[in-house]
């Protein structure tokens, strides 16, 4: 693959919300999940997964997705997108005045009944249907190809899985975004240049979104390569926080500070402010108990900022 010239700034879609605090132990307030969207408003992130429409159930820690959404300042309500996996979460999606929605569809049948309890081919029809009803509805839509790399019981993915169920989405609904993602960090950078160009024909880099997990410590490594040819938008949470309930032994996303900082000292361009991302990580051990995983909070920023 012809290498991409990194003239265009990159986008990160901000996960830390709602796939960052899914998967935590420790109840987090509205009040708390509002103080981290808009503290990433503030760091210039392009766009916020601030919510998931999921069963209160089955993910206790968004069930106060309406309550979140009523609370976002108008800043945080334009870049806000909600999670929606069924009829049903769009009905709420819709209620609650959210902008763009993100819908999900396994590209492995083991996955699919794991975290939804059907068939793939039955998620995707049910997915073709909520973004059709959201595109008339005026929102804005995108779909994730969730274990787009490999499924924690059905092992490594066939590309032309992917490929196929990326086709069938964009025939059906073409202003959707598509994102690919690597739920359970399985992805080597060999791979992901592979199926970039396996989905050019369909879907030119520069309009895909990917996500990475850094389950296996590739997460940086497979968005460099992404980067490098040509994928301008990526998912990233602050602090490396997150996981998938549905994934067994799957940690946390790619850190957002350590993606720009990667990003940014190799010469390409992002919306985000360093210092105003590193400073959510307190704010994230004061709300999770924990310390979060993201390395550029305990190792700063290099070359260091001149002293004034």
């Amino acid at each position: 693959m012809t290498r991409a010239a990194h003239r265009s700034p990159l986008r990160i879609v901000e996960v830390a919300p709602r796939d960052g605090l899914q998967n935590e132990p420790t109840p987090v307030t509205t009040a708390d999940k509002l103080a981290l969207i808009e503290a990433c408003v503030e760091a210039g992130v392009d766009r916020i997964e601030v919510a998931s429409f999921a069963h209160p159930r089955l993910v206790p820690q968004m069930a106060d997705a309406e309550a979140v959404i009523a609370g976002l300042s108008a800043r945080a309500r334009a870049r806000a997108i909600g999670l929606v996996l069924n009829e049903r979460g769009l009905e709420r999606a819709l209620a609650s005045g959210i902008g763009e929605i993100n819908v999900v569809v396994a590209a492995s049948e083991g996955f699919a009944l794991a975290n939804q309890g059907t068939s793939r081919e039955a998620l995707l029809a049910s997915a073709l249907r909520i973004l059709a009803e959201a595109t008339a509805s005026g929102l804005r839509t995108s779909l994730t190809v969730s274990v787009a790399f490999g499924c924690p019981f059905d092992g490594p993915t066939d590309p032309a899985t992917v490929v196929e169920l990326v086709e069938r989405v964009r025939t059906a609904s073409p202003t959707t975004e598509v994102a690919l993602g690597d739920t359970i960090g399985a992805a080597a950078p060999g791979e992901v240049a592979r199926l970039i160009e396996a989905l050019s024909p369909l879907l030119p880099p520069e309009e895909l979104r990917l996500h990475f997990h850094d389950t296996r410590h590739a997460g940086i490594a497979n968005a460099w390569e992404a980067m490098r040819d040509g994928v301008r938008t990526f998912d990233a949470s602050m602090g490396g926080i997150g996981g998938c309930p549905f994934a067994p032994r799957a940690t946390g996303n790619v850190a957002t500070e350590d993606l720009v900082w990667m990003a940014t000292r190799s010469g390409y361009d992002t919306s985000v402010d360093l210092p105003a991302a590193i400073a959510i990580a307190p704010l994230l051990t004061r709300m999770l108990g924990h310390e979060v995983p993201a390395m550029l909070p305990r190792a700063g920023i290099f070359p260091p900022a001149p002293q004034t």
